[in-house]
C-alpha cells in the first residue's frame, strides 16, 4: 500500500523521522541585478546666439521635428542691413585692390601700397563674412531630430543671447545609466544586452545594449558606471525613469538545484545532508545562484543525490534515517482547508 512497515516489537529503530528529495536538474541562468535611470538619447535647450525681436515660432509644443528644420526667427532686418554695407565696402576694397596691383604693374606705386591695399580688402571681406554668419543666427534649427518641450517665450518676445527658448529632447533611443558593484567589472562588455523594467510597465520587459563603460572604478562606492542605450520606438519610457536593470552573464542548462531548506550552514561553510543506503551523510557543497526558494549547488552533489530538506536539527553525519513519504495530493488539499496541519509545513515528528 506504499507505506513504511512498522517496526517489530523491541526491533530495533529504522532510524530518524526526516524529510527527503531528489535534486533537481534544471537550467540556471546567472545575472547582475541594478537600478539605473534613464536619460535623453541627446537633450539641449534651444538658445539664441544673437539679441533681436521674435518673429516666428515655427513649432507646437511636445511635437516632434526633424533635425534641420526651423524652430525659430529672429527679425533679420538689422542683420540683412549690416551685411549690405559690409559687403559693398568688400566690393569697394577689391576694386582699390585691383587698382593698385594695376598701377604697381605700371610703376606708379610702390609695393608697400599694394600690400595696403590687400589688406584693406581681406578685412572687408572678413566683415561681410561675419555679418552672414550674424544673419544666418537669425534662424535657429534643430540640431538633431527629436521631441520639443514647453516653450518659456511668446511670439513678438525680445529675446538676448543665451536665453531659454524650448528644450528638445532626443527620445527615439533612450540612455540608461546604473552602476555595477567592482566585483562584476570583468563580467561586463560592451554590446552585452540587458533587459529592463519599469513601474510604469511592471509587466514589459525593454531590451537595450551596453555601449560604454567607465574607465574607472568609484572610490566611495567601489562600483563601476555603465551605460546602455534602450530603443524607444513606441514612446513609452521617458527621460527620468527609474528602472531595474537585468544582465544575463551566464545560463547552465544542467545545473544542480536543491530546496533553501536543504542548506546546512555551519560557520563560515555550506552543507547538506545526503541520504545514502539508509543514512545521513553530511557534505560539504558551494552554492552558486539562488533564486526563489531554491540554489544552486555548483559543487558537492550530483544529478543523481538525495537531499535531507526537513529534520537536520536531530541529524549528525552517519545517522540511520528513514525518509517519511510524501504527502498525498488529497491530505495536502485537505490541510489548505484549514482542518490539517498549515498547508506547507515542514516540521516532522520527533
Amino acid at each position: 500500500d506504499g507505506k513504511p512497515a512498522a517496526p517489530a516489537a523491541g526491533g530495533p529503530p529504522k532510524g530518524l523521522p526526516i524529510k527527503a528529495q531528489k535534486v533537481k536538474v534544471d537550467a540556471v541562468q546567472n545575472e547582475i541585478s541594478a537600478v539605473g535611470t534613464l536619460t535623453s538619447g541627446e537633450s539641449v535647450v534651444i538658445r539664441p546666439e544673437i539679441a533681436g525681436r521674435v518673429v516666428g515660432l515655427h513649432f507646437e509644443e511636445g511635437q516632434p521635428v526633424e533635425k534641420g528644420s526651423r524652430l525659430i526667427t529672429i527679425e533679420p532686418a538689422e542683420y540683412q542691413a549690416q551685411l549690405a554695407a559690409s559687403s559693398a565696402d568688400a566690393r569697394t576694397e577689391t576694386q582699390k585692390y585691383q587698382r593698385a596691383r594695376e598701377l604697381f604693374e605700371q610703376k606708379f606705386v610702390s609695393q608697400e601700397a599694394v600690400d595696403l591695399a590687400r589688406g584693406s580688402m581681406e578685412r572687408a571681406q572678413a566683415k561681410r563674412l561675419a555679418d552672414e554668419v550674424l544673419l544666418a543666427k537669425t534662424t535657429i534649427k534643430a540640431p538633431f531630430s527629436g521631441r520639443v518641450g514647453l516653450r518659456f517665450i511668446s511670439p513678438g518676445a525680445y529675446v538676448k543671447a543665451g536665453d531659454d527658448i524650448v528644450r528638445l529632447e532626443s527620445v527615439g533611443t533612450l540612455k540608461l545609466d546604473f552602476r555595477v558593484p567592482e566585483l562584476f567589472v570583468s563580467k561586463l562588455r560592451v554590446k552585452q544586452t540587458l533587459v529592463l523594467r519599469t513601474d510604469a510597465y511592471p509587466n514589459e520587459a525593454f531590451e537595450g545594449r551596453i555601449y560604454a563603460l567607465e574607465p574607472a572604478v568609484d572610490e566611495k562606492t567601489r562600483t563601476i558606471v555603465a551605460r546602455a542605450e534602450v530603443p524607444n520606438h513606441q514612446g513609452k519610457l521617458h527621460p527620468g525613469m527609474f528602472g531595474r536593470v537585468s544582465i544575463l552573464l551566464e545560463t547552465r542548462p544542467n545545473a544542480v538545484v536543491v530546496p533553501e531548506q536543504a542548506i546546512w550552514p555551519q560557520g563560515r561553510d555550506s552543507f547538506v545532508y545526503r541520504v545514502v543506503d539508509g543514512k545521513a551523510v553530511l557534505t560539504k557543497v558551494k552554492m552558486g545562484v539562488r533564486r526563489t526558494g531554491e540554489v544552486e549547488i555548483a559543487e558537492g552533489l550530483g544529478p543523481n543525490d538525495m537531499v535531507v530538506t526537513d529534520g537536520q536539527l536531530k541529524l549528525k553525519d552517519g545517522a540511520p534515517v528513514m525518509v517519511l513519504p510524501a504527502k498525498p495530493p488529497a491530505a495536502a488539499d485537505a490541510s489548505a482547508g484549514g482542518k490539517g496541519p498549515a498547508a506547507g509545513s515542514t516540521k516532522t515528528g520527533g
